[in-house]
C-alpha cells in the first residue's frame, strides 16, 4: 500500500492535532454565521495546528482585481496597519502569486525568493522568515488566499501543514461564497422592503394632498361665489388634511433618529385630555364614546410630554380607525403599576389584531389599514416608550384591541 506524502514525515501527536482542529473548523461553520469570526477562528485553528506565528486571510476583491486582509492573526506586528493599507495584486507578492496561479506556495525562506512583498513587513513592523500560501477556490471561483508565516521552531512548514491548511482554506472559501449569497440576498430583500415602503408612504401622501386640493378648490369656489356655507362646511375637511400630513411627517421624523427625552414633571391627565381634544372632530365624525378614567394616585410622572402626546395620539388614531361607525367605544385609563411606574392603556371595541398580525404590528412600515396607513403610528408609539425607559405591549382582549405603556414614575438618572 502506498503511503500518503504528507504523512511520511508526521508524528501520531501531530497527526492527531490535525485531525482534532479539522474536526473543530467543520464544527465551527455550523456553530458561527459571523463571517470574520468564522474566518479568525478558522485561521487561529489553522496558526495553533501548523505552529505559525501568524496567520492571515486574504480576500480577493473582482471589482478592483486586488487582494486585501480580511483577517491577520499574530503574536506580533501591527496587523491593523496589515489589514487597512496593504493591498495586492494577483501575481504580486508570494501571496498573489499563488491567488494568480491557483497553487499552494511554500517558501522555507522569503530572502531567497523574489517574489516577497517586503512592504507588508515595513508597514506591519513584523519580520517574515518563512510562508506558506494557500489558494482559497470554491467552484472554480477565486476567493483569496489563506497564509500562515514563520514556522515556530525555525524550521520549513511540513507536508502536514500544507495538506490540512489546503483543506482549510477549502472550508474558509466556501463559508465566504455563502456569506457572500447571503449579504446579496438580503440587500435584495432590503431593497425590495424600501420599493414598498416608498410607494406605501407615496400613496398616503397622494391621498392627503387630494383631500387637500379638493378643499382648497371648493374653499376657493364658496369665496368666489360668496358662499359661506360651503366654505364652512369644507373648513373641517381642510383642517383634518393638514393635521394628518402634519401627524405623518412629525412621526417620520420621530422614527428616523435617535432622540433623548426632555425630562420633566408632566401631568398624565392632561396629556391624555389633549390627545383627545386633538381627535375631537373624527369623534365626532364615527360618533364614538370616549372614556378617560385617571387613578387619583397618578398626579404626575417625569416623562417627555410632547413626545407623550405623540405617543397617545397614535394609539388613539388607531384605536378611533378601529372602532365601528356606530357604537365605536375608546377606553382610556391610567393606573400605579407598583411604587416605580405607571401604566396607561387605550382599550377600543373595535375587531381587534389577528392572531398572525401580533408579531408585526410594531414593525415599521407594517399595517393593517392597507392604503389608509402608514405602519409609522405603532412603531413611533413603541420608540418613544422605550427612549423613557418603559415598555409598549399588545395586551390580550375578549374583544378589541389593547395597548397598554408601562413607564418609570420618576426620572431615569441612568
Amino acid at each position: 500500500m502506498q503511503t500518503l506524502p504528507w504523512l511520511e514525515h508526521a508524528s501520531p501527536a501531530d497527526i492527531n492535532r490535525a485531525v482534532e482542529a479539522l474536526y473543530h473548523v467543520h464544527g465551527l461553520m455550523t456553530a458561527l454565521t459571523d463571517l470574520d469570526t468564522l474566518l479568525e477562528r478558522i485561521s487561529d485553528e489553522g496558526r495553533s495546528v501548523a505552529r505559525a506565528e501568524a496567520a492571515s486571510v486574504i480576500l480577493y476583491d473582482e471589482a478592483t482585481d486586488e487582494l486585501y486582509f480580511r483577517v491577520a492573526l499574530g503574536d506580533s506586528g501591527d496587523q491593523e496597519t496589515l489589514k487597512r493599507e496593504v493591498r495586492l495584486k494577483p501575481g504580486q507578492g508570494i501571496a498573489g502569486a499563488a491567488a494568480r496561479d491557483r497553487v499552494t506556495i511554500h517558501v522555507p525562506d522569503v530572502e531567497q525568493d523574489p517574489r516577497f512583498y517586503r512592504d507588508a513587513d515595513t508597514m506591519s513592523q513584523f519580520h517574515t522568515r518563512n510562508i506558506l500560501a494557500v489558494p482559497m477556490i470554491e467552484r472554480n471561483q477565486l476567493v483569496g488566499v489563506l497564509e500562515l508565516v514563520n514556522k515556530m521552531d525555525g524550521g520549513a512548514f511540513s507536508s502536514l501543514d500544507q495538506h490540512v491548511m489546503e483543506m482549510f482554506g477549502a472550508v474558509a472559501a466556501s463559508a465566504v461564497v455563502n456569506a457572500r449569497l447571503i449579504e446579496e440576498q438580503m440587500e435584495t430583500t432590503r431593497l425590495v422592503a424600501i420599493g414598498q415602503a416608498i410607494a406605501g408612504l407615496t400613496h398616503h401622501i397622494k391621498n392627503i394632498l387630494t383631500g387637500l386640493n379638493s378643499s382648497v378648490e371648493l374653499i376657493e369656489m364658496g369665496l368666489e361665489k360668496g358662499n359661506d356655507s360651503l366654505v364652512a362646511n369644507t373648513w373641517p375637511v381642510l383642517r383634518r388634511s393638514t393635521h394628518r400630513i402634519s401627524n405623518f411627517v412629525q412621526d417620520l421624523l420621530l422614527y428616523a433618529k435617535p432622540r433623548k427625552p426632555i425630562i420633566e414633571p408632566c401631568q398624565p391627565q392632561r396629556i391624555i385630555v389633549d390627545a383627545c381634544e386633538t381627535m375631537r372632530d373624527l369623534f365626532n365624525q364615527k360618533h364614538v364614546a370616549v372614556e378617560i378614567d385617571v387613578a387619583d394616585d397618578v398626579d404626575a410622572l417625569h416623562a417627555d410630554p410632547d413626545a407623550l402626546y405623540r405617543c397617545l395620539m397614535n394609539l388613539v388614531t388607531n384605536a378611533a380607525d378601529a372602532v365601528p361607525d356606530k357604537g365605536g367605544r375608546i377606553a382610556i385609563t391610567a393606573r400605579r403599576a407598583d411604587e416605580q411606574h405607571v401604566e396607561i392603556t387605550v382599550a377600543d371595541n373595535g375587531p381587534g389584531v389577528p392572531p398572525e398580525m401580533r408579531d408585526h404590528i410594531f414593525e415599521i412600515f407594517f399595517s393593517t389599514k392597507g392604503a389608509r396607513g402608514t405602519g409609522l403610528g405603532l412603531a413611533c408609539a413603541r420608540k418613544v416608550v422605550e427612549e423613557h425607559g418603559g415598555a409598549l405591549t399588545l395586551l390580550d382582549a375578549d374583544r378589541g384591541a389593547c395597548f397598554r405603556m408601562t413607564l418609570p414614575l420618576h426620572k431615569n438618572t441612568s
